[in-house]
Order: C-alpha cells, then sequence, then structure tokens
C-alpha cells in the first residue's frame, strides 16, 4: 500500500509540474501525449491508474523533452512502431538504433507494471530487453491486436486521436516534437 501510495504521488508530482495543486489535477485526470512526427499528428492518452510509476516516468521524460529530434527506429508493418532511442538522434549510429545501453533515458523505471489493459490495435506500450522492471524510455503503438504482448510488456496508453499516422511511420521518420495536452 505505501509503494502504492508514493506511486500515486510521483504521477501527482509529474503531472503537476511540481508546481500546481491538486484542483488542476482534475483537469488532467487523463493525461493526453501529443506526438507530431514528419508524417502528422497523433495524441494517445495514458492509463495513470493502470500503470503510475511508467506514466509519471514518461511524463516527466516529455517535459524534458527527451523525445524532441528522435526518430522512429522500429516500425513493422501490421505489428508495431517504436521510438524512444536518443541515439537515433545521430545517423551514423543507425546499425545501434533501438539496442544497447545508449538506447534510453537510463533510468529504469525498475518495476514491472502490468495490468489487465491488454494489447489491442493502436495500444501504446513500454518496450523492454527481456526483464520488464527495466522498460525506460522507449514507446511502441502496435498496429494490429497483439494477445502475444500481454503479460510481457506493459500497456501505459491507447492513441486516441491521429490514428492513420501511427501505421505510416517508418524507421527514420522524425519525432519532430511530444507534449503534454494542458
Amino acid at each position: 500500500m505505501i509503494q502504492r501510495a508514493a506511486a500515486v504521488a510521483l504521477v501527482i508530482a509529474a503531472l503537476s509540474g511540481h508546481a500546481r495543486g491538486p484542483s488542476l489535477l482534475a483537469q488532467e485526470a487523463v493525461p493526453i501525449i501529443i506526438v507530431e512526427t514528419a508524417r502528422g499528428r497523433f495524441a494517445f492518452e495514458l492509463f495513470q491508474q493502470d500503470a503510475p510509476l511508467s506514466v509519471a516516468h514518461i511524463v516527466k521524460l516529455v517535459r524534458e523533452q527527451f523525445y524532441d529530434g528522435q526518430r522512429v527506429h522500429r516500425a513493422l508493418q501490421g505489428f508495431v512502431v517504436q521510438f524512444g532511442d536518443p541515439q537515433t538522434r545521430e545517423a551514423s549510429l543507425r546499425d545501434v538504433w533501438g539496442k544497447g545501453a545508449g538506447a534510453s533515458s537510463g533510468t529504469p523505471i525498475g518495476i514491472a507494471e502490468m495490468s489487465s489493459r491488454r494489447h489491442t490495435a493502436l495500444a501504446v506500450g513500454l518496450a523492454h530487453m527481456g526483464e520488464p522492471a527495466m522498460a525506460d524510455s522507449q514507446i511502441y503503438i502496435t498496429l494490429a491486436p497483439r494477445p502475444d504482448l500481454d503479460g510481457r510488456y506493459a500497456v501505459i496508453g491507447r492513441v486516441v486521436e491521429g490514428a492513420e499516422v501511427p501505421p505510416s511511420l517508418e524507421v527514420g521518420d522524425e519525432i519532430q516534437r511530444i507534449y503534454l495536452r494542458e
């Protein structure tokens, strides 16, 4: 119970920017992330009640502009599109995009937040390299239902606007800007 209370406090701090009161939190009950790409704009809502630490972590990275200027490093038609590797800002590192210690923010969440949410088409999840608690900054969007991923990766949200954009993304497409709708 103490861990859950700490997680809720982290979500409140992340959403409030450390300076806003609880009344604004009620207005931001469902955080929405806007993603502007070279191929268009889309938005996804975050499931803060299902994955409070993961959501707080992603919101923090978004507020720090961590994703701005990165590129899509994985795009498999009918399966998934993925981004969140800071190495993708460097074309010369293309062979290691999405791989290794440099492929994240360097601060894993540290806990696996699995929920009953399913990997439906346009589910938003957190990638990891074999250990769910090591999930960090890499975000993926499923392009079709993927029940094989259920229970293995945390679903943290779903695309709610611009559903045509994620399937159009290709490896190397720029993530121009990501921000929290306020």
